[in-house]
Protein backbone atom coordinates (compact mmCIF):
# COMPACT_ATOMS: atom_id res chain seq x y z
CA UNK A 1 0.00 0.00 0.00
CA UNK A 2 2.55 2.64 0.76
CA UNK A 3 4.74 2.10 -2.44
CA UNK A 4 1.31 2.21 -4.04
CA UNK A 5 1.17 6.07 -2.66
CA UNK A 6 4.14 6.77 -3.06
CA UNK A 7 3.90 5.80 -7.09
CA UNK A 8 0.75 7.64 -7.75
CA UNK A 9 1.80 10.63 -5.62
CA UNK A 10 5.48 10.60 -7.95
CA UNK A 11 2.95 10.47 -11.31
CA UNK A 12 0.97 13.09 -9.94
CA UNK A 13 3.95 15.29 -8.93
CA UNK A 14 5.36 14.91 -12.91
CA UNK A 15 2.07 15.45 -14.86
CA UNK A 16 1.96 18.84 -13.15
CA UNK A 17 5.44 19.54 -13.29
CA UNK A 18 4.95 19.44 -16.60
CA UNK A 19 3.07 22.35 -16.74
CA UNK A 20 5.06 24.21 -14.31
CA UNK A 21 7.63 23.63 -16.14
CA UNK A 22 6.37 25.15 -19.27
CA UNK A 23 5.53 28.22 -17.25
CA UNK A 24 8.83 28.56 -15.63
CA UNK A 25 10.38 27.89 -19.09
CA UNK A 26 8.57 30.93 -20.61
CA UNK A 27 9.05 32.97 -17.20
CA UNK A 28 13.16 32.32 -17.60
CA UNK A 29 13.26 33.40 -21.16
CA UNK A 30 12.00 37.37 -20.62
CA UNK A 31 14.38 37.21 -17.63
CA UNK A 32 17.08 35.93 -19.21
CA UNK A 33 16.93 37.66 -22.04
CA UNK A 34 15.50 41.22 -20.80
CA UNK A 35 16.72 41.00 -17.04
CA UNK A 36 13.21 41.68 -16.22
CA UNK A 37 11.25 39.83 -13.54
CA UNK A 38 7.68 39.71 -14.70
CA UNK A 39 5.31 39.62 -11.68
CA UNK A 40 2.48 39.65 -13.94
CA UNK A 41 3.52 35.82 -15.70
CA UNK A 42 0.64 34.15 -13.88
CA UNK A 43 -2.40 36.35 -14.40
CA UNK A 44 -1.42 36.23 -18.28
CA UNK A 45 -2.00 32.58 -18.07
CA UNK A 46 -5.61 32.95 -15.95
CA UNK A 47 -6.59 35.06 -19.34
CA UNK A 48 -5.76 32.54 -21.62
CA UNK A 49 -7.55 29.77 -18.81
CA UNK A 50 -10.59 32.23 -19.05
CA UNK A 51 -10.14 32.25 -23.20
CA UNK A 52 -10.19 28.64 -23.04
CA UNK A 53 -12.90 28.28 -21.14
CA UNK A 54 -15.50 30.99 -23.24
CA UNK A 55 -14.32 29.00 -26.48
CA UNK A 56 -15.27 25.30 -25.28
CA UNK A 57 -18.44 26.55 -23.15
CA UNK A 58 -19.83 29.43 -25.86
CA UNK A 59 -18.22 27.54 -28.98
CA UNK A 60 -17.97 23.99 -27.90
CA UNK A 61 -14.62 24.20 -28.68
CA UNK A 62 -11.96 21.13 -27.46
CA UNK A 63 -9.44 23.13 -25.04
CA UNK A 64 -6.39 21.50 -26.68
CA UNK A 65 -7.55 22.58 -30.05
CA UNK A 66 -8.03 26.18 -28.37
CA UNK A 67 -4.26 25.78 -28.23
CA UNK A 68 -4.32 27.18 -32.23
CA UNK A 69 -5.97 30.47 -30.67
CA UNK A 70 -5.01 31.41 -27.18
CA UNK A 71 -0.67 31.07 -27.73
CA UNK A 72 -1.10 33.46 -30.86
CA UNK A 73 -3.31 35.91 -28.53
CA UNK A 74 -1.16 35.85 -26.23
CA UNK A 75 2.60 36.18 -28.13
CA UNK A 76 0.64 39.47 -29.13
CA UNK A 77 -0.44 40.71 -26.03
CA UNK A 78 2.69 39.68 -24.76
CA UNK A 79 4.79 41.68 -27.26
CA UNK A 80 2.26 44.58 -26.86
CA UNK A 81 3.10 44.89 -23.10
CA UNK A 82 6.52 44.68 -23.73
CA UNK A 83 6.62 47.63 -26.71
CA UNK A 84 4.74 49.88 -25.27
CA UNK A 85 4.75 49.67 -21.44
CA UNK A 86 8.16 47.44 -20.66
CA UNK A 87 10.43 49.21 -23.15
CA UNK A 88 9.43 52.37 -21.59
CA UNK A 89 11.37 51.37 -18.56
CA UNK A 90 13.72 49.00 -19.70
CA UNK A 91 16.69 51.91 -18.61
CA UNK A 92 15.32 52.99 -15.36
CA UNK A 93 15.79 51.51 -12.13
CA UNK A 94 14.56 48.36 -11.25
CA UNK A 95 12.03 49.36 -9.07
CA UNK A 96 10.19 51.03 -11.87
CA UNK A 97 10.57 48.22 -14.03
CA UNK A 98 9.02 45.94 -10.89
CA UNK A 99 5.59 48.17 -10.46
CA UNK A 100 5.26 47.99 -13.99
CA UNK A 101 4.31 44.17 -13.78
CA UNK A 102 2.96 44.62 -10.34
CA UNK A 103 0.83 46.86 -11.50
CA UNK A 104 -0.10 44.79 -15.40
CA UNK A 105 -0.67 42.16 -12.89
CA UNK A 106 -3.07 44.11 -10.34
CA UNK A 107 -4.93 45.24 -13.85
CA UNK A 108 -5.75 42.10 -15.18
CA UNK A 109 -6.89 40.33 -12.18
CA UNK A 110 -9.27 43.55 -12.07
CA UNK A 111 -10.40 43.01 -15.49
CA UNK A 112 -11.07 39.34 -15.19
CA UNK A 113 -13.25 40.35 -12.08
CA UNK A 114 -15.51 43.11 -13.48
CA UNK A 115 -16.19 41.02 -16.75
CA UNK A 116 -16.48 37.25 -14.47
CA UNK A 117 -16.69 37.88 -10.96
CA UNK A 118 -14.89 35.72 -8.52
CA UNK A 119 -16.65 32.74 -9.47
CA UNK A 120 -14.96 29.54 -9.65
CA UNK A 121 -14.92 28.35 -12.91
CA UNK A 122 -13.79 24.81 -14.69
CA UNK A 123 -13.68 23.00 -17.88
CA UNK A 124 -15.58 20.12 -18.57
CA UNK A 125 -15.26 18.03 -21.61
CA UNK A 126 -16.39 14.02 -21.73
CA UNK A 127 -12.91 13.17 -21.48
CA UNK A 128 -12.65 15.05 -18.20
CA UNK A 129 -13.10 12.21 -15.97
CA UNK A 130 -11.14 9.73 -17.69
CA UNK A 131 -8.39 7.59 -16.29
CA UNK A 132 -5.54 4.99 -17.29
CA UNK A 133 -4.56 2.49 -14.72
CA UNK A 134 -1.45 1.30 -14.63
CA UNK A 135 -0.94 -1.60 -12.15
CA UNK A 136 -2.62 0.54 -9.29
CA UNK A 137 -1.32 3.11 -10.40
CA UNK A 138 -3.75 5.89 -11.77
CA UNK A 139 -3.09 8.51 -14.39
CA UNK A 140 -5.62 11.43 -14.92
CA UNK A 141 -5.89 11.38 -18.94
CA UNK A 142 -6.62 15.06 -19.14
CA UNK A 143 -3.28 15.29 -16.43
CA UNK A 144 -1.34 12.88 -18.77
CA UNK A 145 -2.31 14.92 -21.98
CA UNK A 146 -1.71 18.20 -20.84
CA UNK A 147 1.75 17.18 -19.63
CA UNK A 148 2.84 15.64 -23.00
CA UNK A 149 1.97 18.46 -25.08
CA UNK A 150 3.58 20.76 -22.33
CA UNK A 151 6.89 18.98 -23.14
CA UNK A 152 6.66 18.95 -26.81
CA UNK A 153 5.85 22.55 -26.64
CA UNK A 154 9.25 23.18 -23.97
CA UNK A 155 11.40 21.03 -26.47
CA UNK A 156 9.79 22.65 -29.74
CA UNK A 157 11.15 26.35 -28.08
CA UNK A 158 14.48 24.71 -27.15
CA UNK A 159 15.13 23.57 -30.91
CA UNK A 160 13.99 27.06 -31.73
CA UNK A 161 16.56 28.25 -29.46
CA UNK A 162 19.68 26.36 -30.50
CA UNK A 163 18.57 25.88 -34.41
CA UNK A 164 17.50 29.54 -35.97
CA UNK A 165 18.44 33.03 -36.57
CA UNK A 166 15.96 34.37 -33.72
CA UNK A 167 16.52 31.81 -31.52
CA UNK A 168 20.29 32.53 -31.94
CA UNK A 169 19.88 35.87 -31.70
CA UNK A 170 18.24 35.84 -28.07
CA UNK A 171 20.88 33.98 -26.79
CA UNK A 172 23.32 36.24 -27.77
CA UNK A 173 20.93 39.59 -26.28
CA UNK A 174 21.16 37.46 -22.71
CA UNK A 175 24.84 37.42 -23.08
CA UNK A 176 25.62 40.76 -24.20
CA UNK A 177 23.28 42.75 -25.69
CA UNK A 178 25.50 45.56 -26.55
CA UNK A 179 28.08 43.11 -28.61
CA UNK A 180 24.71 41.51 -30.15
CA UNK A 181 24.15 44.95 -31.11
CA UNK A 182 27.20 45.83 -32.62
CA UNK A 183 27.06 42.16 -34.24
CA UNK A 184 23.66 43.29 -36.13
CA UNK A 185 21.02 42.01 -33.77
CA UNK A 186 17.84 44.67 -33.48
CA UNK A 187 17.85 44.32 -29.55
CA UNK A 188 14.42 46.14 -29.35
CA UNK A 189 13.23 43.64 -31.49
CA UNK A 190 14.46 40.76 -29.58
CA UNK A 191 13.24 42.20 -26.85
CA UNK A 192 9.60 42.18 -28.03
CA UNK A 193 9.84 38.66 -29.60
CA UNK A 194 10.91 37.01 -26.26
CA UNK A 195 8.21 38.69 -24.14
CA UNK A 196 5.86 37.79 -26.39
CA UNK A 197 7.19 33.85 -26.58
CA UNK A 198 7.47 34.02 -22.45
CA UNK A 199 3.69 35.05 -22.80
CA UNK A 200 2.76 32.26 -25.41
CA UNK A 201 4.40 29.86 -23.25
CA UNK A 202 2.54 30.52 -20.41
CA UNK A 203 -0.61 30.83 -22.53
CA UNK A 204 -0.15 27.67 -23.46
CA UNK A 205 0.10 26.49 -20.01
CA UNK A 206 -3.16 28.18 -18.82
CA UNK A 207 -4.68 26.47 -21.86
CA UNK A 208 -3.62 22.81 -20.71
CA UNK A 209 -4.29 23.37 -16.78
CA UNK A 210 -7.40 24.94 -17.61
CA UNK A 211 -8.59 20.98 -18.60
CA UNK A 212 -8.16 19.63 -14.73
CA UNK A 213 -7.66 22.86 -12.94
CA UNK A 214 -10.07 25.18 -11.99
CA UNK A 215 -10.30 28.94 -12.89
CA UNK A 216 -10.48 32.01 -11.11
CA UNK A 217 -9.26 36.10 -11.49
CA UNK A 218 -6.63 34.86 -8.95
CA UNK A 219 -5.44 31.70 -9.26
CA UNK A 220 -2.36 33.46 -11.72
CA UNK A 221 -0.90 34.31 -8.15
CA UNK A 222 -0.38 31.26 -7.02
CA UNK A 223 1.78 29.86 -10.43
CA UNK A 224 3.39 33.21 -10.36
CA UNK A 225 5.05 32.29 -7.02
CA UNK A 226 5.47 28.50 -8.01
CA UNK A 227 7.63 29.87 -11.31
CA UNK A 228 9.45 31.78 -9.39
CA UNK A 229 10.15 28.70 -7.07
CA UNK A 230 11.16 26.50 -9.97
CA UNK A 231 13.30 29.56 -12.16
CA UNK A 232 15.55 29.87 -9.36
CA UNK A 233 15.56 26.52 -8.01
CA UNK A 234 16.87 25.70 -11.57
CA UNK A 235 18.94 28.40 -12.10
CA UNK A 236 18.44 32.26 -13.20
CA UNK A 237 18.16 32.42 -16.62
CA UNK A 238 18.28 28.39 -17.37
CA UNK A 239 16.57 27.03 -19.82
CA UNK A 240 17.32 23.55 -18.39
CA UNK A 241 17.06 24.52 -15.04
CA UNK A 242 13.87 26.17 -15.61
CA UNK A 243 12.21 22.75 -17.39
CA UNK A 244 13.54 20.70 -13.90
CA UNK A 245 13.19 23.26 -11.99
CA UNK A 246 9.57 23.03 -12.35
CA UNK A 247 9.45 18.98 -12.59
CA UNK A 248 10.82 19.22 -8.86
CA UNK A 249 8.41 21.89 -7.41
CA UNK A 250 5.22 19.51 -8.57
CA UNK A 251 7.15 16.35 -7.24
CA UNK A 252 7.64 18.18 -3.70
CA UNK A 253 4.44 19.63 -3.60
CA UNK A 254 2.78 15.88 -4.69
CA UNK A 255 4.84 14.41 -1.94
CA UNK A 256 4.37 17.08 0.73
CA UNK A 257 0.55 16.92 -0.17
CA UNK A 258 0.65 12.77 1.30
CA UNK A 259 3.23 12.94 3.45
CA UNK A 260 2.17 15.97 5.34
CA UNK A 261 -0.91 17.38 4.48
CA UNK A 262 -2.60 19.18 1.49
CA UNK A 263 -2.23 22.64 3.70
CA UNK A 264 1.25 21.90 4.18
CA UNK A 265 2.37 20.72 0.87
CA UNK A 266 4.34 23.80 0.64
CA UNK A 267 6.82 23.37 3.50
CA UNK A 268 8.31 20.29 1.43
CA UNK A 269 8.60 22.96 -1.18
CA UNK A 270 10.06 25.92 0.39
CA UNK A 271 12.63 23.95 2.47
CA UNK A 272 13.62 21.78 -0.42
CA UNK A 273 14.08 25.21 -1.83
CA UNK A 274 15.97 26.82 1.05
CA UNK A 275 18.27 23.63 1.23
CA UNK A 276 19.24 24.06 -2.67
CA UNK A 277 19.98 27.85 -2.34
CA UNK A 278 22.30 26.96 0.93
CA UNK A 279 24.37 24.48 -0.90
CA UNK A 280 23.99 25.80 -4.36
CA UNK A 281 23.00 29.52 -4.20
CA UNK A 282 23.26 29.74 -8.14
CA UNK A 283 20.44 27.43 -8.06
CA UNK A 284 21.01 23.64 -9.39
CA UNK A 285 21.83 24.49 -13.12
CA UNK A 286 23.10 28.29 -12.66
CA UNK A 287 26.11 30.45 -13.07
CA UNK A 288 27.74 31.22 -10.07
CA UNK A 289 28.77 35.13 -10.77
CA UNK A 290 31.46 34.87 -8.18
Amino acid sequence: MESTILAQSVVNGLLIGGIYALISVGLTLIFGVMRIINFAHGDLMMLAMYGTYWMCTLCGIDPYVSLIATVPILFIIGSLIQKFLVNRVLEGTDASQLFLTLGVMLIAQNVALLFWKADYRAVRTVYSEYVIRVGEVFVSVPRLTSFAVAVILTCLLYVFLARTRTGRAMRATAQNKEVSSLMGVNVRQTYTIAFGIGTGCVGAAGTLLSTFYYISPTVGTTFTLTAFLAVVLGGMGSFTGAFFGGLIVGLAESLGAVYFATQYKELVTFSLFILVLLVRPSGLLGRSRV
